[in-house]
């Protein structure tokens, strides 16, 4: 199998990358990893049967199997269980510092702002009908890279407060963002912001302190030409005393839906409240007839008809999780052991970063597209270049996925 090969033709190469010369005996004797050599004598060996185990879609005893065959290791299922339920801040402590080597390189980059898209999926224990872990993931878009991760429980709300931001940084999310406490915590930054909100979680006021009625005014919108801006207009959202939130200036910029999108929407929101049991809400339904986008960036700096097509862009961090999920089983976890589990999310998630190196190297390395980052760089500081989406997918998310399976082909079929 590839993973076979990868973790022993290409390890050399494979572990420079995954570890950046981190003495990681020390490091896992530190985090309480390696307090006895039985059956497995170093960490780089703990490490090469914890991703044949978390990537290779494997049980335990077969992982245990596999290396008794390769003279790896001598151990039953129960032994590598420990191990790598022990091992697991060693496991987060790597990722951690996989995850800050990259965030030192894109300080480093030039441009005035750095374009990052935020968002967060799921992941579901053995044999769990429901939600067990929520990731939480900031990508950066010029560089097509994840520079930002944290992992909690499904209780854990998506909020832009969990990420940290830079001055000058144009932060893009969805609904689920659109909340007081994170959009205060950008501006607090001397960052920007552009999400998608709805008519009833994030209140709003006139440049005269009057609460907007957004139903009411999307009502007076109703019969205007779908797929052009209708308004951009300047408001601010209601200051919070009780939690020390103040008043945030911001655009508000309304765009009506063509008519099969809306039709599509409302039968979603009327199945859905069918299936809770209660009516839907008609001003969802109204709302659900236009886009409603919220921002903090200048009218002189991005027109309104160019922040809609920078939030179009969310679809890159789809894509980022399209991949990981397809790919590296990032929602399909095969164990249920709370320890067990943070080993392999956290393993997935760096083998996900060292995919990601190795699409740049391609990258690079090709004689078709760009030659480097700083092409790939210009080409997306432009906001009217972010328009172009079959270019970015041309130069950023296609060749990955090739390079995915010509790099370290990192999937396999489980063993028979």
């Amino acid at each position: 199998m590839e993973i076979l090969r990868s973790l022993f033709d290409d390890w050399p190469s494979l572990l420079d990358r995954l570890t950046g010369g981190i003495d990681l005996d020390k490091t896992l004797r530190e985090l309480g990893g390696l307090q006895r050599r039985r059956r497995i004598g170093d960490a780089q060996t703990l490490l090469r049967l914890a991703l044949a185990y978390c990537l290779g879609g494997w049980s335990l005893r077969a992982t245990a199997a596999w290396a008794q065959v390769q003279d790896l290791a001598h151990l039953s299922d129960v032994a590598l269980l420990k191990r790598l339920r022990k091992a697991a801040p060693w496991f987060e402590f790597l990722l951690a510092t996989k995850l800050a080597e990259r965030v030192e390189r894109l300080k480093e980059l030039p441009g005035a702002r750095r374009l990052r898209l935020v968002d967060a999926t799921t992941s579901s224990v053995l044999g769990s009908q429901g939600t067990d872990y929520r990731i939480h993931v900031g990508f950066d878009l010029r560089t097509q890279q994840i520079d930002h991760l944290e992992i909690t429980g499904p209780q854990g709300g998506e909020t832009l407060a969990r990420h940290g931001f830079c001055p000058g940084d144009l932060v893009v999310g969805d609904r689920g963002y659109a909340h007081r406490r994170g959009l205060w915590a950008v501006v607090e930054a001397k960052a920007d912001f552009l999400v998608r909100i709805n008519w009833l979680n994030l209140p709003l006021e006139d440049d005269q302190h009057q609460r907007i009625d957004l139903v009411q005014c999307l009502k007076r919108l109703r019969e205007q030409e779908p797929g052009q801006v209708l308004v951009d207009q300047d408001v601010w959202t209601v200051a919070d005393p009780k939690h020390g939130l103040g008043s945030i200036a911001a655009r508000l910029i309304v765009v009506r839906r063509t008519a099969e999108v809306p039709k599509a929407e409302r039968q979603r929101l009327q199945r859905e409240a069918e299936r809770k049991g209660y009516k839907a809400d008609p001003r969802s339904l109204v709302a659900a007839e236009f886009v409603l986008l919220l921002t903090s960036v200048p009218r002189q700096e991005i027109s309104a008809q160019q922040t809609l097509e920078l939030y179009r862009l969310r679809w890159q961090i789809e894509m980022a999780f399209k991949r990981s999920k397809g790919h590296l089983r990032l929602d399909d976890l095969p164990c249920k052991d709370p320890e067990l589990v943070k080993s392999c999310l956290c393993l997935k998630l760096l083998a996900g970063l060292l995919l990601e190196d190795l699409t740049a190297d391609f990258l690079a390395f090709s004689p078709c597209g760009a030659t480097g980052s700083e092409e790939a760089a210009e080409s997306v500081e432009d906001p009217a270049d972010l328009a172009r989406g079959d270019d970015l997918l041309d130069s950023g998310v296609a060749p990955s996925l090739r390079a995915l399976g010509q790099g370290l082909a990192l999937t396999s079929s489980r063993p028979g």
